[in-house]
């Protein structure tokens, strides 16, 4: 680590950066930052920088306000668009209570957390998730009036002059920079709706990943004049943005997951993780689904996970299974299409590893592999084969993590009590408000 914080120090002065961003995240996942001149660098490293932990969301309580942050030096890079004439840079921070204790409303310990205990049994956690979002005209940004798509290209489509193309491109570049390796970038299927896929990493170098990732897309956007959305359904009658997010448990240098014997190439930890996921899909739905607009996406028809099953070329299940190139066993893995890009990615993550790991401790059974398209099987039919679905609201899906023992658990209760809170008020403001849906369809009838 002193080495590291060296570097960091030699990096500064070499390249003449004129401040440095101290990141970190709300319990909501929102990003939040401390610009430091150099000359204070030094000192973050030995104590930390104090700030006033009552004025973040889900932080402290005002009588117990303090919190410090403590730039992890592992984090370092350079900010590309900020140019080269007075470069700045930023470095993820872990929160800490005054006494240097981790503190226990801090997103990014608590997926450290849950890390160190999957570690105690031997195994590291994987991700890489392949993120959805939209480009929208920027005279839309406040919320007011229908957004605007810079373009209708569909799943895949290169058209000439294309303006989103050409931001695509650009974030890519930036990405790059930065040090994240990207697998692959497209048009999705939705007008001005686009995908870039990530290269998979330990678990929490990829949830500082995905708020770097939603950042450079936004400034990559407003460079042009135009706003970047990762809201789950910004348009009606279209598909909306998830993050489908590959998942792996390593013991050493071997893929816990792959098992070359196995009808599906998958070892029985991998078939326990997937079965415990499917167990407590519902319970942990609320965090990887954390708004009220998630669940205009989770819906039959637009190809978002709605039950509750698994299979590995049906792109209508829960949990797929890519199947592995030849000589590439060391990539079995699993996909979780569940989450979308406005979650939380350190609790998101956090309740995911929880799910399969009991699923791993306690030997769940996986169930059948479900070879139908889900969305056209009937209701009888489904609950024949025993297929449950997820959470049909944000209300729905905060009843169930209000039981959940396992989320509690990976959370941690802090955590845990004040995002119920905070989530159950959103519903109250949502159920107390009339929408242009309900004023169409009812002033003039009723």
């Amino acid at each position: 680590m002193e080495r590291q914080q060296d570097y960091v120090l030699r990096s500064v002065e070499e390249r003449g950066v004129r401040f440095v961003y101290l990141w970190f995240t709300d319990v909501l996942g929102q990003l939040k930052s401390i610009a430091i001149p150099p000359s204070e660098l030094e000192q973050a490293f030995e104590e930390g920088m104090g700030f006033d932990g009552s004025a973040i969301d889900g932080y402290t309580r005002v009588q117990e306000s303090d919190v410090l942050a403590r730039p992890d030096p592992n984090t370092f890079e350079i900010l590309p668009w900020r140019g080269d004439t007075e470069p700045v840079a930023r470095m993820f921070c872990d929160i800490t209570s005054m006494d240097g204790q981790p503190f226990a409303g801090d997103p990014r310990y608590v997926l450290r957390r849950n890390l160190d205990r999957a570690r105690e049994k031997g195994y590291s956690f994987y991700a890489g998730p392949d993120i959805e979002y939209f480009y929208f005209a920027s005279g839309d940004a406040t919320g007011n009036g229908a957004p605007v798509p810079l373009d209708h290209g569909s799943y895949f489509d290169l058209t000439t002059a294309d303006v989103a193309g050409d931001l695509r491109k650009k974030t890519v570049g930036y990405l790059e920079q930065v040090g994240i390796p990207v697998r692959y970038s497209h048009h999705e299927d939705a007008p001005s709706q686009h995908e870039i896929d990530l290269r998979y990493t330990d678990a929490l170098t990829m949830a500082d990943t995905v708020m770097t990732f939603k950042l450079v897309v936004r400034e990559v956007a407003l460079e042009r004049g135009v706003y970047a959305t990762f809201m789950p359904k910004p348009l009606e009658g279209v598909q909306g943005s998830g993050m489908h997010t590959h998942f792996s448990l390593f013991e050493g240098d071997t893929n816990a997951f792959h098992d070359p014997g196995d009808e599906y190439r998958l070892s029985k930890v991998a078939k326990s993780f997937i079965a415990g996921i499917l167990t407590h899909a519902r319970e942990i739905t609320a965090v990887t689904n954390q708004w009220v607009n998630s669940y205009k996406r989770l819906v039959v028809g637009f190809e978002a996970p709605v039950y509750v099953a698994w299979a590995r070329y049906n792109r209508s299940a829960l949990v797929g299974v890519p199947v592995a190139k030849r000589g590439k066993e060391s990539s079995t893995r699993i996909e979780f299409r569940a989450p979308d890009p406005a979650c939380n990615p350190y609790l998101a993550f956090s309740v995911i590893l929880a799910a399969g790991l009991k699923g791993v401790e306690e030997g769940y059974a996986l169930p059948d592999e479900l070879t139908a398209n889900l969305y056209e099987m009937t209701d009888e039919e489904r609950l024949a084969e025993g297929v449950p679905t997820l959470p049909g609201s944000l209300t729905d899906a905060l009843t169930e993590m209000e039981r959940s023992e396992l989320v509690a658990e990976a959370l941690g209760e802090h955590v845990f009590e004040w995002f119920l809170r905070n989530k159950r008020a959103e519903w109250a403001d949502y159920k107390r408000h009339v929408s242009t849906f309900e004023l169409q369809r009812y002033l003039p009838v009723l």
